[in-house]
């Protein structure tokens, strides 16, 4: 099964690890970030098993337990930033989990979810990225200070197409993410890694759940 499906952005392109380099400026709405939104991130190194001078596999995987470390870690930059958000809005499918431990980690009560198609397939995507139903009631997010959470940001499309919807209705609209890949469009304001790996999430490594018998 792909990393993420249908809703997802997460192209199946493992490229070989590039030396880490600071997160750079975007040319997309992140890229105007409220001040004291740093884009920081905990540490760009692969740190696997066999030391920082081993090489790296073509795909990095992510466990549940490790997970839970990289949630935690997420939430204390944002924490750290000083950012305190009423609400912490993830970009379905990928983002729900991710955006359920940061409430927790934050001690955010309200959470809601914004459904994006872009990816339909391992490399398949839509033109541009498209808001399907469910819809989030902007209403309900109006004046209020948002977390958009979500696994990674790839190319970045869907999450600038979730800013750029909620900016116009809130009081501020940061970014979360796991994992930045360096060809996204947009920095988020927050990230626990950036690679150019392809990385296999917890939720979504094992095929679907079928009937037995």
């Amino acid at each position: 099964m792909p990393e993420s499906a249908a809703m997802d952005e997460h192209p199946d392109d493992p490229a070989p690890a590039a030396p880490a380099a600071p997160v750079p400026e975007a040319d997309g709405p992140a890229a105007d970030a409220p001040a004291g939104a740093t884009g920081g991130r905990i540490d760009d190194a692969w740190d696997g098993d066999g030391g920082g001078d081993a090489a790296a596999p073509p795909r990095e995987e992510l466990s549940w337990a490790r997970f839970g470390t990289a949630a935690r870690e997420l939430a204390r930059l944002v924490a750290d930033d000083g950012y305190a958000p009423d609400v912490v809005i993830a970009i379905a499918r990928g983002g729900l989990t991710v955006a359920g431990a940061l409430a927790y980690a934050l001690g955010v009560k309200n959470c809601g979810s914004m459904n994006v198609e872009f990816y339909t397939g391992v490399d398949e995507r839509l033109d541009v990225p498209v808001v399907l139903p469910p819809t989030l009631d902007l209403v309900d997010v109006h004046g209020l200070r948002v977390l958009v959470a979500d696994d990674v940001a790839d190319t970045g499309h869907t999450l600038r197409l979730v800013r750029e919807v909620l900016v116009q209705h809130v009081a501020e609209a940061r970014t979360a993410v796991l994992y930045r890949k360096p060809r996204s469009v947009v920095t988020p304001d927050y990230a626990w890694r950036e690679t150019d790996r392809w990385v296999v999430f917890p939720w979504s490594a094992e095929p679907p759940v079928t009937p037995s018998g």
